[in-house]
């Protein structure tokens, strides 16, 4: 990735000083602002050599900071040097080629990074999954698993040991558990004819969990430690793909869902009330698809949506609802005895089916935050970089 398309071979200061004209090997022609590219100096004097954490503050930036001098240097990267501070900066050609931002804009409500693939029911044959074993020995190991749930959003585990809180030490080996007032983890025991009504064996809808919090779970790892009864099998729903379907069928709907806020809650402890209010589909500010949130267990009154359009943001839920439950979008399995699986609370709804029979399924469920997977999933890929570079 770091070779021959990322050498600049030309760089033109342009706008008088306020900005920067680069070519690179590959064709390309691409400018950055000196303010910006001042902001952004690598120097010692501007970031931390330890943490990289930066050293100054906007405001110690001269306002009118130029580019003085432009040069490319015999690496193929970017020297610069500033003025007022006559600042003398140099900037390696990797590092701004994944930083480019002179581009079109995204004109394209709900689109995606290209590291994430949308999925169906056809993703079935092969489910993402590894063996505890792997991702105990081997950091490879884990680094695939923890990409299968960036990408997919879920991923399964098998061969775990059967041990009460074992999802925990699971959780451990890429972040940290968040307590809720369910505890660090908590129990989903089903019986057939139970004596505690909390204990059903009744199917669960598709949902995200707790969208009344906020922030939400953002990961959710369910662990199965007995399973004997017939059905209850698990199914997983990428939120994604219904959403995309939604926007191809009917754009107004889309955009009313994510338009407008829904409301959740739960008061369903003592000294616990939780609220949120959240779209049930979120964009970011460019258009980018951050997060699917429903839950209609959950759901409180809408009270965010103009009367005028209420009537046709029900028929948006409505459809939205239909497209995640099509069994053309889910995939199903059984999770037995030391198996679990994970999935991104804010992409991937999960549901169970029905169970009879008699016997007992029981599962422990933990959420962990997505920030620590993606941190170590960044620290073992820049490791695998280093040894391919090494190599």
């Amino acid at each position: 990735m770091i070779a021959g398309a990322v050498r600049i071979v030309g760089a033109e200061i342009i706008e008088d000083g306020r900005a920067v004209r680069l070519a690179w090997q590959d064709g390309r022609i691409t400018r950055f602002h000196a303010i910006w590219l001042r902001d952004n100096a690598r120097d010692a004097e501007t970031r931390s050599p330890g943490n990289g954490q930066r050293l100054i503050t906007i405001s110690d930036i001269p306002p009118g900071t130029t580019i003085a001098d432009a040069r490319i240097t015999p690496a193929a990267d970017l020297a610069l040097r500033f003025l007022p501070e006559r600042k003398e900066v140099e900037f390696p050609a990797s590092w701004l080629a994944q930083r480019i931002y002179d581009r079109a804009p995204r004109n394209r409500l709900g689109w995606t990074p290209s590291g994430l693939t949308r999925w169906d029911s056809r993703l079935q044959p092969e489910l993402p999954t590894v063996r505890y074993g792997e991702v105990r020995s081997s950091r490879k190991a884990l680094g695939r698993w923890l990409g299968d749930v960036r990408r997919y959003g879920f991923a399964l585990m098998t061969g775990v040991p059967q041990a009460s809180g074992q999802l925990i030490e699971v959780a451990e080996l890429f972040g940290y558990v968040r307590e809720t007032n369910y505890g660090r983890w908590f129990e989903v025991r089903s019986e057939v004819n139970p004596s505690n009504l909390a204990f059903t064996n009744l199917g669960l809808q598709a949902h995200t969990d707790n969208p009344y919090r906020d922030p939400v779970p953002t990961l959710q790892i369910l662990a199965c430690l007995e399973n004997d009864v017939e059905g209850g099998e698990s199914i997983v729903v990428d939120g994604f793909r219904a959403a995309e379907l939604l926007q191809e069928e009917w754009p107004e709907g889309f955009r009313l869902l994510c338009e407008h806020c829904a409301r959740f809650e739960y008061a369903g402890s003592p000294g616990v009330r939780l609220e949120a209010k959240r779209p049930m589909i979120e964009l970011g500010p460019d258009g980018e698809l951050i997060a699917i949130r429903l839950n209609s267990r959950s759901a409180a009154a809408f009270t965010d949506v103009p009367y005028e359009r209420m009537a046709s943001y029900y028929a948006a839920y409505r459809r939205f609802t239909a497209l995640i439950e099509d069994p053309g979008l889910v995939v199903r399995f059984r999770l037995l005895p030391g198996e679990l699986f994970i999935v991104d609370n804010t992409r991937v709804l999960h549901a169970r089916t029905r169970f009879s029979g008699a016997g007992t399924r029981w599962l422990q469920g933990c959420y962990p935050d997505k920030d620590g997977l993606l941190s170590t999933l960044a620290a073992i890929e820049e490791e695998n970089e280093g040894k391919r570079n090494e190599a």
